[in-house]
Parts: structure tokens; C-alpha cells; sequence
């Protein structure tokens, strides 16, 4: 496996404004005194900017002990920040390491029709239920996705519309049904880090979820299970945008990938 010495621009959270290799000289600097406890959520931002930025290729691995040495720490928070990329759906598990999800564009496909199926029930149940508490960190989430937008933050404003999705999903009464939704995360992985290369589709996505917020304010159901289903419908149609892009994209380069989050630029 080659080392992980790509760099992202800056984490998505946890840091400031220090780069990548400031970053990691930190973490060496806390272990060589017994590592804090947020070490591995530094880590895990980190590897997350660089999935986000298509900078892990789709033949890596990710070994934990190859990312401690890289941090110059244990093995453990190592391992649990890779653990946690996995439950997100950045990443797989296999016997030999952690992988960038093996998802195609026909599985992508049928989950767009299941989503279809359960995210206007799921919202609709969401805007029953949500608590004061939860609706201002879908505001606050939403803020910040505005912020990022404007100044044109990619791996923030990514990072504020998966918050912002987290947060209702996890509002949803019907556990059974919010866990369906959950499964399906990898997918939702792979369509964002696809269409969030183009910032024309960043208004989109934040003025969606702005009227999703609007619906759960007025705890109106109907409102938020119609602006949720046309919310995927509009991710779908920029999923395939982005995927004809990449096809074109490769059938001019045949040496090159056709992968979520490799659109081309």
C-alpha cells in the first residue's frame, strides 16, 4: 500500500486554520505524551478531507497500523477513526484493510427508487417529532452550510449538509424505518462526493434543505415528505449529470477510473 502522504487543503473540523502536515505534527507532538482522547476524531478528519477531495485512490488500503505509523500514534485511535469512516459510509472493511465503498451505477440507481419510497415518510414522521433542540442544529447546520457555500468551502459545506441530514434522520420516531435509511448511507456517500465537485450544485442542495427546515418549523408533514422527494429527485438528476461527465471523461482518458468522487474538473 502506498503511504498516505496526500494533502487536503485543511480538515473539516476540529482544526483551525493549520495545514495538513501541522496537523499531523500535532498528533505526533500529543502522542509522544499520551495522546488526548480526541486524537482519533483528528485523524478521522484528516482522512475524510482527503476522501472528500478524491485524493485516496480505489485500489488503497487503509491498514491501521500504516495510518498510526503516518500519525505517529497507537493503533487504537487509529483504528477507531477508521471504524468511524466506515459507519459514516466513506469507507469499507475488508479482511485486509479499509476500502473506498464498492458501490455501482445501477445500485446507485435502485437506491435512488428506495429512497424515493422511504425519505417522504421518514420526513414527514421527522416533522412531527423534532425537539427545539434538534430544529437549532438543523438551523445552526444550515448556517454554516451557507457560510461554507458563499466562501466557497467545499469540505465544509459538505460536511454542514451531512450534519444537517444526520440530524432529521436521527428525529425520525420509527426506528425501524430510520435504520432503513440509515443503511443506505454509502450511497449517499458516493452521490455527494460525485456532486459536490460541481459547485453548481451546491445551491441546490442548500436551498432543498432550506425548504425541508421551513417545513419542519411549521411542523407541516406534508410539506417536508414532498420537499424531501423533491430533493432526491434533484439528486438523482445531478448524480447522472456528473456520471455522463465522468463517462465522457473517460472515454477520452481510457487509462482513467469511472468512480464517485473522481468527476472530472
Amino acid at each position: 500500500m502506498r503511504s498516505l502522504e496526500h494533502c487536503a487543503p485543511h480538515s473539516v473540523y476540529g482544526f483551525g486554520s493549520e495545514t495538513e502536515e501541522e496537523n499531523i505534527a500535532i498528533l505526533k507532538s500529543a502522542s509522544a505524551s499520551n495522546a488526548p482522547p480526541g486524537t482519533s476524531v483528528q485523524i478521522h478528519d484528516v482522512l475524510m478531507a482527503r476522501i472528500q477531495n478524491g485524493e485516496v485512490d480505489p485500489q488503497e488500503r487503509l491498514v491501521d497500523t500504516a495510518v498510526a505509523t503516518e500519525f505517529g500514534v497507537s493503533r487504537m485511535p487509529a483504528r477507531d477513526a477508521l471504524m468511524r469512516l466506515a459507519h459514516e459510509g466513506y469507507l469499507e472493511q475488508t479482511t485486509k484493510g479499509f476500502v473506498l465503498p464498492r458501490i455501482d451505477h445501477q445500485e446507485i440507481l435502485e437506491i435512488f427508487d428506495l429512497r424515493r419510497l422511504l425519505e417522504p415518510r421518514a420526513a414527514a414522521l421527522a416533522a412531527q417529532n423534532l425537539s427545539e433542540d434538534a430544529f437549532s442544529n438543523l438551523e445552526a447546520a444550515l448556517i454554516n452550510a451557507r457560510r461554507a457555500m458563499k466562501a466557497g468551502e467545499r469540505e465544509k459545506l459538505f460536511r454542514a449538509c451531512e450534519i444537517f441530514r444526520n440530524g432529521w434522520i436521527n428525529a425520525v420516531p420509527n426506528i425501524s424505518l430510520r435504520k432503513a435509511v440509515q443503511r443506505y448511507m454509502t450511497q449517499v456517500q458516493a452521490v455527494r462526493m460525485m456532486t459536490f465537485a460541481d459547485p453548481a450544485n451546491h445551491p441546490v442542495i442548500v436551498d432543498g434543505n432550506t425548504g425541508l427546515l421551513q417545513a419542519f418549523r411549521r411542523r407541516d408533514a406534508v410539506a417536508a415528505a414532498d420537499r424531501i422527494l423533491r430533493f432526491v429527485f434533484d439528486g438523482e438528476s445531478a448524480y447522472l449529470a456528473a456520471h455522463a461527465a465522468a463517462e465522457v471523461n473517460q472515454s477520452n482518458n481510457p487509462g482513467q477510473r469511472l468512480l464517485p468522487g473522481k468527476t472530472p474538473r
